[in-house]
């Protein structure tokens, strides 16, 4: 009893302390820039409106780079999730000499630091051609977004029964039909919580965002945010504002998937 109540406390105490910066950035958007330069951001609400919100939307042109977040976005995910489950399915139903020093590699490839490949990879993509691009910035993303996905995948598939896929192939069904049409509908859970994780990563990214995007009208919506910044006064409450709004995307995507991700943690964890 003393255990539980100690794990209830300890989980009230961690989500009280993940939703404060969320409560005090809608508090702070909420206020007029003047309330708050008066009266400093810890205090009592004088007055509370929407115009933050509506200033900032307007004055970054929000929409165009929501629409440069979508063109990254959706065709990493999907390209990502397509390599990813075809090389799971590879590495954990055929067997072969190297299969498992080819998992080890993918998920080494998740210990690379981004900083430390950003100098010859500029130099690729200038010789490439597809630096400030929309093609640039999905490549990396895939790239660095396909170690953990194959990860996850190989495991999920490992769990699923062996005889579906034996019993396929005596009927004769060939090594794509057995990917396609017998392995892919049984991981949709586990494509559901790949898709939202990735979706928010690859949305929320930064770092690839301004390093491989010279012109500001291409980069996506989180470097945009920067467009708010002032050289000499930051108006916090505008910026607030911006950055909720730009969250927006993400928490929709999670509420649409919302069983589907927690049937693939669920599976996964459960199974083995």
């Amino acid at each position: 009893m003393t255990r539980r109540a100690a794990s209830t406390a300890f989980m009230v105490v961690m989500s009280a302390l993940w939703v404060t910066p969320i409560l005090f950035a809608l508090y702070v958007a909420l206020r007029p820039i003047s309330e708050t330069n008066k009266y400093g951001y810890v205090s009592l609400p004088h007055t509370l409106t929407l115009s933050n919100f509506a200033d900032a939307w307007a004055q970054s042109d929000m929409w165009k780079f929501f629409l440069n977040s979508v063109w990254v976005t959706v065709p990493a995910v999907l390209v990502t999730l397509f390599l990813a489950s075809t090389a799971a399915y590879v590495l954990s139903r055929l067997s072969f000499k190297f299969n498992v020093a080819l998992l080890i590699l993918f998920t080494a490839g998740n210990l690379l630091p981004q900083q430390v490949i950003i100098t010859p990879l500029y130099r690729i993509y200038l010789a490439l051609g597809i630096y400030n691009s929309y093609l640039g910035l999905i490549v990396i993303n895939v790239a660095f977004q396909l170690g953990f996905c194959v990860f996850v995948l190989s495991n999920y598939m490992k769990t699923l029964p062996a005889g579906i896929d034996e019993a396929a192939l005596i009927d004769g069904a060939s090594l794509w039909t057995r990917y396609w049409r017998l392995t892919m509908p049984l991981c949709r859970p586990a494509l559901a919580a790949l898709a939202t994780l990735l979706t928010t990563w690859i949305y929320n990214d930064f770092f690839w965002a301004i390093t491989l995007i010279s012109t500001g009208d291409r980069r996506p919506i989180t470097s945009a945010l920067a467009n708010l910044q002032g050289q000499f006064v930051s108006n916090q409450n505008l910026i607030a504002a911006a950055a909720l709004i730009a969250a927006m995307p993400t928490l929709i995507v999670y509420v649409l998937l919302q069983k589907q991700f927690i049937a693939g943690l669920s599976l996964g964890s459960s199974k083995g």
